[in-house]
């Protein structure tokens, strides 16, 4: 069956389940949902001193990469649900996503094959148990039942998951086939969060939520390798921890939210002033790998409505830089800010403006080590000349279809991409995405 034909048959099925919903209105036994998002970026040459494996590569490029992902739920009984989500993903981004550690492509991962690789992205099992008997209507989404949900309850998680999809949320940068692309808008950038190459690991999530409050604890395997698919399963001595608090607020009677989270991961990484001691030149992280070797960091994750129709968010992260990168990006300390309006003065009500902006940084250590000729799996001019990465990033996106396509056009400003001052561009980077959801 050609692609087209699933997405109109999907939308046929979801739709008479909506249509079911709004005539028993009661709470749903099964959910289908299904979101496809293809991203094209290109930009033209640049000119830089040296380059070396890891670099962004100076000529003009383009690529283009695609998502698409059935999500499937099931209500068990009262409380319990159960997940499924195939994902097919492929395609690549600029320079094979090598070069700039605030990747201006988040749909794109860091593997060699950019053919189409069908996967289980998500599989997971959710215990919800209500601490009040006050509720209203959660409706139908991805990863979620439509049914009446507490306003106060404590829930377990199991299974295969994004991280992503629990902590470090933000309603105005958190979603890259919706909002900004750069991986360090879409996240935390110094987060080192648990996940293979697709970003997804096995863990477990316990949360309680109520109306002001929300407080969440993960347990995440992390992979036997820096930016491995293979997991861990070594609990006792490799793994990843994550605490967030969240407190909700209002001004002048607009929503604000703030995060605070940490995180502490151990396994066998390697450690960066080890490798320059053992091989002043050209070090080799792996060869200092060994388990004991530990990263923390901390984040803060703030959202304030100016109106009903625009609003802003901050995050600052930081992590201690001491051994390498494992699993997300090579960022060490990271600053964001942005701002974001709907379509509503233009009567537009489902476009989205936004303009945001980070600066990257890394660690003392980590900075030696990349100077040193030291490459980690995102990095390694051969030299560096270190200077702070900097990244802005515009964009519109457009409802085509309401409430089901979206065509977006974003412009990137990068300068020092790799940290490198060398190489300091600047790039212009720009994108077009079109994103499908049911």
């Amino acid at each position: 069956m050609r692609y087209i034909e699933v997405v109109v048959l999907l939308l046929i099925i979801n739709l008479a389940l909506k249509a079911q919903q709004k005539d028993t209105i009661k709470n749903e036994r099964v959910t289908i949902h299904f979101q496809s998002t293809v991203i094209n970026q290109s930009k033209p040459a640049f000119n830089a001193k040296y380059s070396g494996d890891n670099s962004l590569l100076t000529q003009k490029e383009s690529n283009t990469s695609i998502t698409s992902t059935l999500y499937l739920g099931a209500r068990l009984w009262k409380g319990t649900s159960i997940f499924i989500d195939p994902e097919i993903a492929g395609g690549s981004g600029l320079s094979k996503t090598l070069g700039v550690a605030a990747a201006p492509n988040g749909e794109a991962f860091r593997v060699g094959d950019p053919a189409p690789q069908i996967s289980l992205s998500r599989v997971f099992f959710r215990q919800v148990f209500a601490l009040s008997e006050k509720a209203t209507y959660q409706t139908s989404d991805f990863n979620q039942i439509g049914e009446n949900l507490s306003d106060r309850y404590f829930s377990v998680t199991l299974g295969k998951i994004s991280v992503t999809d629990y902590f470090d949320d933000n309603k105005f940068s958190h979603d890259p086939r919706t909002q900004f692309m750069s991986w360090a808008l879409m996240d935390n950038g110094a987060w080192d969060y648990p996940a293979n190459t697709h970003g997804y690991t096995p863990g477990i999530v316990l949360e309680y939520v109520s109306p002001k409050y929300e407080l969440r604890y993960d347990f995440s395997l992390v992979p036997l390798t820096a930016n491995g698919n293979d997991m861990n399963w070594n609990i006792i001595k490799a793994g990843s921890h994550i605490l967030e608090c969240t407190l909700r607020y209002k001004i002048k009677n607009q929503p604000g939210t703030i995060r605070v989270l940490g995180f502490f991961t151990t396994t066998d990484m390697g450690n960066y002033r080890e490798s320059i001691a053992l091989s002043p030149q050209n070090p080799d992280i792996e060869s200092t790998r060994k388990y004991g070797n530990t990263k923390f960091g901390f984040g803060i994750n703030a959202e304030q409505n100016f109106s009903d129709d625009m609003g802003c968010f901050l995050r600052a992260g930081w992590n201690d830089g001491n051994n390498e990168s494992w699993m997300f990006t090579e960022i060490d300390h990271s600053l964001s800010a942005g701002v974001s309006l709907t379509g509503h003065r233009w009567k537009r009500e489902n476009d989205n403006l936004g303009l945001a902006y980070v600066i990257s940084g890394i660690s003392d250590a980590h900075s030696d080590y990349l100077r040193a000729g030291g490459k980690g799996f995102m990095l390694g001019d051969g030299n560096l000349n270190y200077a702070p990465e900097h990244l802005t990033e515009l964009f519109y996106s457009a409802e085509l279809v309401k409430d089901h396509i979206y065509l977006t056009g974003a412009y990137q400003l990068l300068i020092n991409p790799g940290y490198n001052l060398d190489r300091r561009g600047p790039v212009h980077i720009f994108s077009l995405r079109l994103h499908a959801r049911i």
